[in-house]
């Protein structure tokens, strides 16, 4: 709900989660509190999703869909407004750890060839995480992994029939 209504409100939420507000005002004082325990929740799952893709360890092709995999599933399950989301500094410092991690990994990516040295800095860091919002979004009749296969399909060899 927040994904599409960032501005709903207490009420709104609860009645989509089927209980009394006075149910959620019991276990958060402000909507800002229960906004900082959504974006908390999903921060862990990001974080859990990489550690599960080892991505330091693992081969770089398994790695990659293993991470977009479960990076949709967290899309999917959390679909909340990044922007708004990032307005918190302690959230924000959080999540940069975890784009230093995956950052690391596509330079990996790279170093081993399976990335394209020819890009400008930076460009997978930057088209990775908007090929995997456009999925989760555009295709949900695709399961995870079937997403992810498009995600790393894309990226890897782009649309272009050579």
């Amino acid at each position: 709900m927040l994904a599409t209504d960032p501005g709903a409100s207490i009420a709104s939420i609860a009645a989509a989660a089927g209980v009394d507000r006075r149910t959620v005002y019991r276990r958060f004082a402000s909507r800002e509190e229960l906004l900082t325990a959504i974006y908390e929740a999903r921060l862990t799952a990001v974080e859990q999703a990489i550690e599960d893709a080892r991505l330091r360890e693992a081969p770089v092709a398994v790695a990659l869909h293993r991470y977009v995999e479960n990076v949709i599933a967290v899309n999917r399950t959390w679909p909340v407004d990044l922007a708004r989301m990032l307005t918190d500094e302690a959230i924000r410092r959080r999540r940069d750890v975890s784009v230093r991690e995956v950052d690391g990994f596509l330079r990996r990516a790279t170093d081993e060839g399976v990335l394209r040295r020819d890009q400008p800095e930076g460009w997978a860091s930057a088209l990775l995480p908007q090929l995997m919002h456009l999925v989760s979004r555009q295709l949900p009749e695709l399961s995870p992994g079937q997403a992810a296969d498009v995600v790393v399909d894309t990226l890897l060899h782009g649309l272009g029939a050579s």
